[in-house]
């Protein structure tokens, strides 16, 4: 009953065994080898998109940052929701490799609306030399409180940057969670309603460890283009890898029989049978859309007992002080992996906890 998150679960063996290929022999470093060109080639297939830069990182928040600095200057701003993973839970990435570009925060919630971040772009610019000047706009689809944009919803946000021609940056950590949830193509949920640049995450979806940054124009940004600006942004980061094979493993793997969509629908499944045993029990379910992510309303209590007959979670709040029959919000994460089984086990303690409470 492990659903503490979907970055703690095992790596799918067909990955293994892609790595384990990728082991025979030598091969050209930092990313020249034959494996890593045939990659970057069918993620440009798969997002429709002949012209892309693409580039592989091991790390959301890496490929986050340098796209971001790519996208950006260091006087820069970039809108972003208050909830955004960029900024809760980047350690100020985002503002240290763009030389100190600031995050503006729109909105109270996970999800921005385009009056909100109107009003936030339109407040900048404001003071000449004095202030930021306005930059990116950053997307998260599926958002960090396990709500997913509706494409409409995404193009109305898009539309406004376009207003101020701002580029788009989708940060999809779980960018395959939000395709399955959507029914949406990668191409249909990123450069189709106008993403600049987006993020096809792996971690989070059984991969080892990499993410790949999808530049869509690459002349449109930067002071030469952005795909060479990125390229010497990632060595300077440190983060061009020296063995790029098995990073391309991971990720041709994950291209191979459309296994990304194949995970990701797991991870959602299991999801929407853990909403529904949880609803069939009376728990209030704090997000209104849901991919593979649950944010639950439960007493203290129940959240003690749950846990002490083994379910492993985080709270957003403390479960040692306060009366037990207080409400407390406890995130609920379900990756590829998750079996039936742990999830009918994990309703049923719950309902055992509340009968008791």
């Amino acid at each position: 009953m492990n659903f503490a998150s979907d970055n703690g679960g095992p790596v799918p063996q067909a990955v293994l065994d892609a790595m384990a290929r990728a082991n025979e022999g030598y091969a050209m470093a930092y990313g020249s080898d034959p494996l890593s060109g045939a990659v970057a080639d069918r993620i440009r297939t798969l997002f429709e998109a002949p012209d892309a830069a693409v580039y592989l990182v091991a790390t959301g928040t890496a490929a986050n940052s340098l796209a971001l600095a790519t996208l950006g200057q260091p006087w820069q701003t970039v809108f972003c929701s208050r909830l955004a993973h960029i900024h809760e839970d980047e350690c100020n990435a985002p503002e240290f490799y763009s030389g100190g570009a600031k995050l503006t925060l729109v909105g109270d919630g996970d999800r921005m609306t385009p009056e909100a971040l109107r009003a936030a772009i339109a407040g900048e610019e404001t003071r000449g030399v004095h202030g930021p000047q306005r930059g990116p706009v950053s997307i998260t689809n599926v958002t960090e409180r396990g709500n997913v944009y509706s494409l409409d919803e995404m193009r109305a946000l898009i539309a406004v940057a376009q207003e101020y021609d701002l580029p788009v940056h989708l940060d999809g950590a779980r960018f395959a969670n939000a395709c399955v949830a959507l029914g949406a193509t990668p191409a249909e949920m990123s450069w189709k309603i106008g993403v600049d640049v987006a993020v096809f995450g792996g971690t989070k979806n059984g991969l080892m460890g990499v993410e790949a940054v999808v530049i869509f124009d690459p002349a449109r940004h930067g002071a030469g283009t952005a795909d060479w600006e990125f390229e010497l942004r990632r060595k300077r980061a440190a983060h061009l890898f020296s063995k790029h094979r098995y990073l391309a493993a991971q990720m041709d793997a994950y291209l191979t029989d459309d296994l990304w969509r194949d995970l990701a629908t797991r991870a959602n499944a299991s999801g929407a049978r853990l909403r529904a045993g949880l609803e069939a029990q009376g728990v209030t379910i704090e997000n209104d859309t849901t991919a593979n992510m649950l944010f639950v309303s439960m007493p203290r209590g129940v959240h003690k007992a749950v846990q002490a007959k083994g379910a492993i979670y985080h709270c957003w709040g403390d479960l040692e002080n306060g009366p037990d029959d207080e409400a407390v919000t406890g995130r609920l994460v379900c990756d590829w992996s998750m079996r039936e089984d742990a999830i009918d086990r994990f309703v049923t303690t719950v309902a055992e906890a509340m009968a008791e409470a």
